[in-house]
């Protein structure tokens, strides 16, 4: 992997993904009435940056194209209706992990549970208050945030047992899998593993990012170091082989950048 292509951080992804500052998470409003539409995006835009669509098909496009951090949709839509949408996101590894507020007039249970079993993650009846949209987004958007922290603490320890929906944990094991059949190849780039995965580039430093709260060349780097100090753990001590067994062309670097991961230079692993 190149190391100029590695030293690209998550934050730098982020502005760069989303062209918007890092800290403002992107949402996705999916809603037929104009003007319902405009009241969520005043009701949201002092913190979030927010896009829209005007009925489902269009909200489909938007998704797949911006990748946002959450999407709110109304679940009664002409032609691609909200729990539609919701059903084809959710089975799509692109967007499998966005989650999902479904709007809708109709307060009786059947509608909820309609829009729940197609993985929807949360459901408000309308006419709602803006502020407890704010809080059922802003919960959504931390629970998310919490999942991606504990799974990037886990990847350091080797225990990635988060509980993630099978579409998900399908492309984290495929990602890793290709990862893994180019782990002594220091030129493989993300590029590379995006035509290989399927996705635009900007797709998939989307989607790891939501995941595992590292950049794709983050995600890379860091696989490669744990591949690194397994073979640590299973006796080898030259530094300079391991490298480049782990797809480093330079020692030096990956020593700053194990030390960085594991808080230890790999002498210092090595003897505990």
């Amino acid at each position: 992997m190149p190391e100029q292509e590695i030293e690209e951080t998550a934050d730098y992804e982020r502005a760069r993904v989303k062209d918007h500052p890092p800290d403002r998470p992107m949402l996705l409003i999916v809603e037929d009435n104009p003007d319902l539409r405009k009241y969520i995006i005043k009701s949201l835009d002092a913190g979030f940056t927010c896009h829209e669509a005007s009925d489902g098909n269009k909200g489909l496009d938007r998704a797949i194209k911006l990748i946002p951090d959450l999407i709110i949709s109304d679940i009664m839509m002409p032609g691609v209706d909200g729990v539609e949408m919701c059903s084809k996101l959710k089975n799509d590894v692109t967007t499998s992990h966005i989650p999902i507020i479904m709007l809708t007039a109709r307060g009786d249970m059947g509608s909820k549970i309609e829009g729940l079993i197609t993985g929807a993650d949360d459901y408000i009846i309308k006419p709602f208050d803006a502020k407890e949209l704010q809080v059922r987004v802003d919960n959504l958007i931390k629970q998310r945030k919490q999942l991606r922290e504990r799974y990037r603490k886990e990847m350091v320890l080797g225990t990635e047992n988060l509980k993630l929906s099978h579409p998900d944990q399908k492309f984290l094991t495929r990602v890793s899998e290709l990862v893994n059949d180019h782990i002594t190849e220091s030129d493989y780039t993300v590029g590379e593993l995006a035509v290989e995965i399927g996705m635009s580039r900007s797709q998939l430093y989307r989607k790891i990012l939501a995941l595992t709260d590292q950049s794709a060349n983050e995600f890379m780097r860091n696989s490669k170091l744990k591949y690194a100090a397994s073979l640590f753990d299973h006796g080898h001590q030259n530094v300079t082989e391991v490298s480049l067994q782990a797809g480093f062309s330079s020692p030096s670097y990956f020593a700053s950048c194990f030390r960085k991961l594991y808080g230890k230079n790999p002498k210092q692993y090595m003897t505990g």
